[in-house]
């Protein structure tokens, strides 16, 4: 399956020529170099997506045992001592943020 992007107003780019879309290097792929936003205007990661996300398919995540090697037990004693070490916070979220991100509880 292969999906196209095409800007529906390309006059209000400052600059045309600044290609930030590019053919990856691995068939069938597209790179962006920036940030993408979902349903926002000022995505401050790689990606941002406000509102739900469907995957029809794997995600694949670091924490993912798939990725990882060399999986053993660890002395339960001694991470329960340096997590007693760890500084533990609660907080609340900003109102405006909280707001843009759809948080009630906040």
């Amino acid at each position: 399956k292969k999906i196209f992007f095409q800007a529906s107003n390309p006059g209000q780019f400052e600059n045309d020529s600044d290609v930030l879309w590019q053919r990856g290097h691995v068939p069938e792929t597209t790179v962006y170099h920036g940030r993408v936003g979902i349903n926002t205007d000022a995505p401050d990661e790689a990606l941002v997506v406000c509102g739900n996300a469907k995957v029809m398919g794997r995600v694949m995540h670091p924490s993912d045992s798939r990725a990882k090697q060399n999986i053993r037990e660890v002395d339960t004693n001694e991470q329960l001592r340096r997590i007693t070490q760890m500084r533990l916070v609660e907080y609340d979220y900003k109102p405006e943020f909280a707001s843009v991100m759809g948080i009630k509880d906040t």
